[in-house]
């Protein structure tokens, strides 16, 4: 009884005017990525990712700090998995929010005309807190990526059902474009566009800009800032992540003298 008048609250807290709490879900790690746009482009087989993240909201105001992680299972084959943490949320709540598992196929390669193609199943376990949790869910997506020159595009759409019943769908549209403008050196841009758990309505809007840094051939540095376009959701978050990609193992090559 207790827990049904607590999602209550929420749901009318959550869905008034001002804002909802966006819950992050499965977040992509970098170099196959924008901000939290998917590329259907996947580590090759048994390469690591692990990336930290950090963000912090304003209005709602909180920060989050998470893990993330892609393994590659084969060539077009990728698991993922995020782990993350709200810390100070409206000044008085910390807590995990659900833990999110995925996997991540592309069945189809770019061509000279075509785009890649991928589909991504993924699940989130119930963690247990209320405040940040939907009581698990899970969904689907379809991904697509184009490189043209410079410039390389991407495109998500993901369906997400909870776990409580009291909680709506949520629908999210994703939309990214990187820009190369130095071997080491890339300008980021993300449109997010969301139908969340605790609304009917589109009510999260958010453009994002930032640029990502190339270290050293395993380490890429990603800084950020989102602002709201909407009015229902954060206005503005600032984004910061550091990932490490184990190195790829060099191809032998073998010379075959003949002798005369």
């Amino acid at each position: 009884m207790n827990r049904a008048i607590f999602i209550v609250i929420a749901i009318l807290f959550f869905s008034g005017s001002s804002f909802a709490f966006d819950v992050s879900g499965l977040q992509p790690v970098a170099p196959n990525s924008i901000f939290s746009t998917f590329s259907a482009e996947s580590l090759p087989k048994t390469m690591v990712s692990v990336e930290t993240g950090f963000e912090k909201s304003k209005d709602p105001d909180f920060y989050r700090f998470s893990l993330r992680s892609a393994y590659g299972i084969s060539d077009s084959i990728e698991f993922n998995i995020t782990v993350p943490y709200v810390y100070n949320f409206n000044t008085t709540v910390d807590g995990m929010e659900d833990i999110s598992v995925g996997f991540k196929h592309r069945f189809y390669d770019e061509g000279k005309y075509g785009p890649s193609l991928a589909y991504l199943i993924n699940a989130s376990i119930d963690n247990g807190r209320p405040e940040f949790s939907t009581h698990g869910r899970y969904g689907i997506g379809f991904i697509m990526s184009k490189r043209v020159g410079p410039f390389k595009g991407h495109m998500n759409f993901f369906y997400e059902r909870p776990g409580s019943g009291e909680l709506r769908g949520e629908v999210t549209f994703l939309g990214g474009i990187e820009f190369s403008a130095a071997h080491n050196f890339k300008m980021l841009g993300e449109l997010l566009v969301r139908k969340s758990h605790f609304s009917n309505e589109y009510d999260q809007v958010e453009a994002r800009f930032g640029y990502r840094i190339k270290t050293t051939d395993s380490i890429y540095t990603t800084l950020g800032i989102g602002t709201d376009l909407n009015k229902r959701t954060p206005e503005y978050r600032v984004l910061i992540s550091l990932s490490y990609t184990s190195p790829q193992k060099k191809k032998e090559i073998k010379k075959i003298i003949e002798e005369e």
